[in-house]
């Protein structure tokens, strides 16, 4: 038994191949650009469709389970940064809110880019990537996928335009249609004869475009050197001016930072001289002070032995003249007083000694502090010298690079001129190869429209084949219409016919009771007359004519 999945494939890939056939086919002998509304183009993209949703992994969201074509789509904007451009105009359609919906638009857009099997082939070889989104059995990872990126190749001999925006993608339904695909022998046997014109056409335009794209790619790669030579050439000029920039900044704020350093040494200078000059003149005064206190100091002592000499000498003038006794305590009280206003001027200078005492420990204090102040600025000054050795190393550093940014420059120039010369030759070159492709492609373009002219009048010819065909259909049609209401105005007749004869004799017996009934109601008058009259009934043999009128019955005439 084969693998299912393997069958799937194989049957995906007989249709990939039958509906790009059939649109390139289609397509050359419609000639003109392809819309929306073309059918073979409509099938093709649901085949894609069905190819590429072969084998995808199920994801699980809020929503329940859904597979999503748009993931593995997105990855071909990071594979080729061209694609970015479709994936972004996709994410701003505004009428598109579902996945498959962004997936169809895109399938559309490469399409008109003409570069579909690029980026579906760039998807492919990175199977490492689309492994998170389908099975291992998946088409897009097995042979069949390439085979198809392949056959996707001849479709950029079609020129499509396609409205994506005001399309319904979101709720279409792919549903392949096979009675495209189905021919007769005749149209197969006409249809490989072109089929083998058309092929070799199309392997030469095939090689001449993909020459073409060849050219292209190397002219591009040699014009994305030169901009990115230009590009850092024009970086290097701007790197040399701002580091002059940063030297002439450097050179300022060096200078700033010497003049600011020779202020803060001049200030320093001051505020020391003029500390110097108040430490000198404090210690003056206190060195004065001290001198009048050791003055005063001394004096009192001297006093003070004084006056115990006295009072020695009066204790013994006192044990010696007991006499003049009145006179010692007058005495006695004097020198008490002296002494105690002796003491009381002690006690002021040894408030002052205390008061000195305490300015001498305050000018100790400014004078640490001052020496503090010194050693910070010192600190400064050494700091910012630091920083000048520092600015003058940065300097010379940036000096150096300039120097090797200048040699780069000389050599990126030589290189430039080097390279322009060779892409001058090869420009030219390629010019001449471009112009002889060019007449070809002329020439091709010639037999195409013959092939083309002699495709559209068949088409013609089919197309009014297939009018008259549909017109004799739809009078067939017509007929069978008209054959079915004629039996069917025939049963209605034959039921009203029916109707008809019922009702006539319905008519006749009621004619016939009615007939009946008036004569019996004649009779039954007569009767009644004769009776009033005194007249006697008559039979109808002896009745030849009326009594009242006098006149012979008949036909017209009836007997009452």
């Amino acid at each position: 038994l084969r693998d299912p999945m393997a069958m799937e494939r194989a049957n995906l890939l007989n249709m990939a191949k039958l509906s790009i056939k059939g649109l390139i086919e289609s397509a050359l002998s419609f000639g003109r650009t392809l819309d929306s509304d073309y059918p073979p183009l409509q099938q093709f993209f649901v085949v894609m469709e069905h190819c590429l949703k072969h084998g995808l992994r199920v994801k699980k969201s809020f929503l329940g389970f859904n597979k999503s074509l748009w993931g593995p789509l997105e990855l071909v904007e990071k594979l080729c940064p061209e694609a970015a451009e479709i994936s972004a105009s996709v994410r701003d359609l505004p009428g598109l809110k579902t996945p498959l919906g962004r997936a169809r638009a895109w399938l559309r857009l490469a399409l008109m880019q003409k570069r579909l099997a690029d980026y579906l082939r760039l998807l492919i070889t990175r199977k490492d990537l689309l492994s998170d989104f389908y099975e291992n059995s998946a088409l897009m990872l097995e042979e069949e996928g390439a085979v198809i990126v392949g056959l996707l190749v001849g479709l950029n001999v079609i020129d499509a335009n396609l409205c994506v925006k005001g399309e319904d993608l979101d709720s279409q339904v792919g549903v392949i249609d096979f009675s495209m695909y189905l021919k007769n022998d005749i149209d197969d046997y006409r249809s490989e004869e072109r089929n083998s014109q058309i092929a070799s056409i199309l392997d030469q335009k095939n090689y001449v475009e993909e020459l073409n794209r060849q050219l292209n790619s190397t002219v591009h790669g040699l014009q994305g050197r030169v901009d990115s030579l230009e590009k850092s050439n024009s970086k290097l000029i701007e790197e040399l001016a701002i580091a002059k920039n940063n030297i002439i900044k450097l050179q300022e704020e060096n200078q700033q930072l010497r003049s600011e350093n020779s202020l803060i040494l001049l200030k320093t200078q001051q505020q020391l001289e003029v500390t110097q000059g108040d430490v000198s003149v404090e210690r003056d005064t206190y060195k004065q002070s001290r001198q009048g206190l050791d003055e005063m100091y001394n004096e009192a002592r001297r006093q003070l032995k004084e006056e115990c000499q006295l009072r020695q000498d009066v204790e013994n003038e006192l044990v010696v003249q007991v006499s003049m006794k009145q006179e010692m305590e007058l005495a006695m009280k004097l020198l008490e007083k002296d002494i105690h206003e002796k003491q009381d001027t002690l006690i002021g200078l040894r408030h002052q000694l205390d008061e000195v005492k305490a300015i001498n420990v305050e000018m100790y204090q400014k004078m640490q502090s001052s020496d503090d102040e010194m050693k910070k600025k010192n600190n400064m000054i050494s700091r910012l010298e630091e920083k000048t050795n520092q600015i003058t190393a940065t300097m010379k550093q940036l000096e150096q690079r300039l120097q090797e940014a200048e040699r780069h420059r000389t050599s990126a120039e030589e290189g430039t001129r080097r390279f322009k010369l060779d892409f001058a030759n090869k420009a030219d070159s390629l010019q001449r190869q471009i112009e002889h492709r060019e007449k070809q492609l002329q020439q091709l373009e010639t037999d195409l429209k013959i092939e083309r002219e002699w495709r559209q009048t068949l088409q013609n010819d089919l197309d009014r084949e297939r009018d008259t065909v549909a017109q004799l259909s739809t009078e067939a049609l017509q007929i069978n219409g008209l054959k079915k209401e004629f039996h069917r105005l025939q049963d209605e007749n034959i039921q009203l016919k029916t109707i008809c004869e019922d009702q006539e004799q319905a008519l006749e017996e009621l004619g016939s009771k009615l007939s009946e009934s008036k004569m019996k109601i004649e009779d039954i008058k007569e009767a009644n007359k004769a009776l009033q009259g005194g007249q006697v009934w008559l039979k109808d043999k002896d009745a030849s004519h009326c009594k009242l009128c006098e006149k012979e019955f008949s036909i017209s005439r009836r007997k009452v």
